[in-house]
C-alpha cells in the first residue's frame, strides 16, 4: 500500500491543495485512496466533508473502539496531508511510513530556506538509519507566476539541489473554487482546467510509477 506523504515545515505552503488533488487523481483513476489529515488545522478533513457524493470517493481513518487510526479496509493508497514544523521524532515518525514525500515550494525565500533545511533533514536521515525505507523525494513549486524575478529565484534554487522538481503549478483561483466544494481537477471537465492537467501531468507519473 504506496503512503505519499505531503511535508514542508512552513505553513501556507498549499500542502492541503496538493494533498486533495493527489487523493482526487488517485480516486479518479479507481484507486482506494485514503487521505489522512495529520494537521492541526485539519484543512484536508473540512475538504473531505465538503466532497459530494457523486465524486469519485476518497476515505478517512477508521477510528477503532480503542481510539486507534488506521486507514479502512480495502485501501490501495494513503495519502497524508501534514502539520507546519514537522521535524524530530514526528518526523522520524512519518519516514517510517513514507514510500514518497513531495515537498510543496512556493517562490518566496523564506519558504526556499525553510524548504532546504528541511530537505537536508530527510536526507540526512535516510543516511544516519541504515534500516530506513527507501524514501523517494520531489518537489513541487507552487503558485508560480511565470517571467517573475521570484520564480526565477525558486528556479534557481531548485537546480542546486540533489531532489527532482516533478512540475509547476501556476497560481490560479481554480485550486480555490474547487475545494470550496469538495473537489480536484479530475472532478469537472478537462476543457475547464487543461493548462492546469498538463502542468500536473509530470507529477501524477512520478507518484504512480
Amino acid at each position: 500500500m504506496p503512503v505519499i506523504v505531503v511535508a514542508n515545515p512552513k505553513g501556507g505552503v498549499g500542502k492541503s491543495t496538493l494533498s486533495t488533488n493527489i487523493a482526487g487523481c488517485l480516486a479518479a483513476q479507481g484507486k482506494a485512496v485514503m487521505l489522512g489529515d495529520i494537521d492541526r488545522q485539519q484543512s484536508s478533513r473540512i475538504w473531505l466533508g465538503l466532497r459530494p457524493a457523486s465524486a469519485p470517493p476518497v476515505q478517512t481513518w477508521d477510528v477503532t473502539h480503542d481510539n486507534i487510526f488506521r486507514p479502512p479496509k480495502g485501501t490501495s493508497h494513503v495519502v497524508l496531508d501534514t502539520p507546519a514544523g514537522l521535524h524530530g521524532t514526528r518526523l522520524d515518525e512519518v519516514m517510517k511510513l513514507a514510500d514518497k514525500i513531495v515537498v510543496p515550494l512556493q517562490p518566496s525565500i523564506f519558504d526556499i530556506h525553510a524548504t532546504h533545511d528541511f530537505i537536508k533533514q530527510i536526507q540526512s536521515h535516510k543516511s544516519v538509519h541504515k534500516h530506513a525505507r527507501n524514501v523517494q523525494i520531489g518537489i513541487v513549486g507552487m503558485r508560480m507566476k511565470e517571467g517573475t524575478i521570484s520564480a526565477d529565484q525558486l528556479r534557481s534554487f531548485l537546480a542546486q539541489l540533489d531532489v527532482p522538481v516533478l512540475g509547476w503549478l501556476r497560481d490560479t483561483q481554480n485550486y480555490i473554487h474547487l475545494a470550496a466544494r469538495g473537489l480536484t481537477l479530475w472532478d469537472v471537465a478537462p476543457s475547464r482546467v487543461e493548462r492546469d492537467l498538463e502542468q500536473w501531468q509530470p507529477v501524477v507519473d512520478w507518484l504512480t510509477s
